[in-house]
């Protein structure tokens, strides 16, 4: 199909929330050092340890499914550090906030530095977040346990000590959270609520291996001592590689799809770079309305593959472009696309958002068909967008294009996907493909 300009954000990347995290970090981590220098360390050999786990921790970081990086072992052994109260031969364990950040700050910026000197990204922001991260639990848990009455109190109920460094430990998953929601939608990419649920359930995975193993350091330390960091750590690093795999799987897997999309601009019956874009446009309206992170999946694989069923057709269509043909062919085409997506062994769940694109959202006398899933019509709206764009590139050609859509609101086009669109491409720039 034609090919509109892809989608990109006018915001200055000095001035989103990225730069703003990491520069807030850095302030942290300097008066900490600071601190922490003219204060004297507390407990050397623990604070070493720790600050060795960590390192080790940021050099084998994870990149998950969904992109996302993550260092589950050297976040969780920061944490459990934050909540450390007590080793034996030691007694309590009195290093301050200042002390738990600087060891934390001074392991994670030791094991990024071999990613540095490898070429790969630095993941600043990422550091930044988990610095920020035990920051706030430090915050929250260290005067406690600096506390000599309360840690006397809490040797004599340590079911109580269990409870306090859970909700601690929560302090963690809300906290980073807030961050990677607020860096997102300072990026213009969703609104707040709908990126803090994504986030919050996006956590739940590897996040809930990292709090249970931070929360466990601390109680296993306070019988055996600085032994028990291998007997914790080693299960969190079986989970890591398991992720790891699973990782490398669905990266194949989309590689497949994404090699599967392009079937029809190789064979000419589509535009080139048609699917991509419908797709960045897809996911960004997705956002837009708040879908869920697993939804989005859905309508990534959908946008991709919405077009395959085009190579079945005896003679392309003039340029791709769906729109210009009879609502019948639309949905043969449709029909077909889904069926290879059912060959292809994807979920079923993309085969009827795939076969639904071509619907219109609504019927005469029917209010809003709600069988017609909200993927689906968002795939249907940025197609059409795609096809009346064409090459062109100027401002006019978009609001043409919007304008042609909005006509057909009555029943084709669902009303919110198009207002999504319109304020999709308000915030974004259009350049040339």
């Amino acid at each position: 199909m034609s090919g509109t300009a892809q989608v990109r954000n006018r915001s200055n990347p000095l001035m989103d929330g990225s730069a703003a995290v990491v520069a807030f970090a850095g302030v942290v981590v300097i008066v900490a050092v600071a601190g922490t220098a003219a204060a004297g360390v507390s407990a050397p050999r623990v604070a070493a340890t720790f600050g060795v786990l960590i390192a080790v921790g940021e050099m084998v970081r994870l990149r998950l499914p969904d992109d996302r990086v993550q260092a589950p072992i050297g976040l969780a052994a920061a944490l459990g550090y934050a909540l450390l109260t007590y080793l034996p031969g030691e007694g309590q364990v009195t290093h301050s906030i200042l002390q738990t950040i600087a060891v934390t700050s001074g392991g994670m910026l030791a094991g990024a530095l071999p990613h540095a000197l490898a070429g790969r990204a630095s993941e600043l922001e990422g550091i930044a977040r988990r610095i920020l991260v035990v920051s706030g639990v430090a915050v929250v848990f260290r005067p406690l346990a600096r506390d000599d009455a309360l840690h006397a109190w809490l040797e004599d109920h340590p079911h109580a000590l269990v409870v306090l460094t859970i909700l601690a430990a929560t302090v963690a998953w809300g906290l980073e959270a807030l961050l990677a929601a607020g860096i997102q939608a300072s990026r213009q990419v969703g609104p707040f609520r709908a990126l803090l649920r994504n986030e919050l359930v996006a956590f739940l995975g590897i996040g809930a291996a990292i709090a249970s193993t931070g929360i466990l350091i601390p109680l296993a330390m306070w019988e055996v001592g600085l032994w028990a960091l291998p007997l914790v750590i080693i299960p969190l690093l079986l989970a890591q590689l398991a992720y790891r795999r699973y990782a490398g799987i669905r990266h194949t897997q989309d590689q497949t799809i994404r090699a599967l999309s392009r079937a029809t601009e190789v064979g000419g019956y589509t535009e080139t770079g048609h699917a991509r874009r419908v797709t960045e446009l897809s996911l960004a309206i997705g956002r837009d309305l708040g879908l869920p992170e697993n939804r989005l999946r859905l309508l990534q694989y959908a946008a991709l593959m919405h077009d395959v069923g085009q190579l079945s057709l005896a003679d392309p269509i003039p340029g791709g472009a769906t729109v210009l043909v009879t609502p019948g062919e639309r949905r043969k085409i449709a029909g077909l696309a889904a069926g290879v997506v059912r060959q292809a062994s994807l979920r079923e769940e993309v085969a009827e958002i795939v076969e639904a694109q071509a619907e219109p959202y609504r019927r005469p006398h029917v209010r809003d068909d709600t069988e017609i899933p909200r993927e689906s019509r968002i795939i249907k709206v940025v197609n059409a967008y795609d096809d009346l764009v064409g090459t062109a590139t100027s401002e006019d050609a978009r609001l043409e294009a919007l304008e042609s859509l909005r006509l057909g609101m009555a029943y084709e086009y669902d009303p919110k996907v198009v207002a999504a669109l319109a304020r999709v491409l308000g915030r974004a720039g259009a350049i040339p493909r």
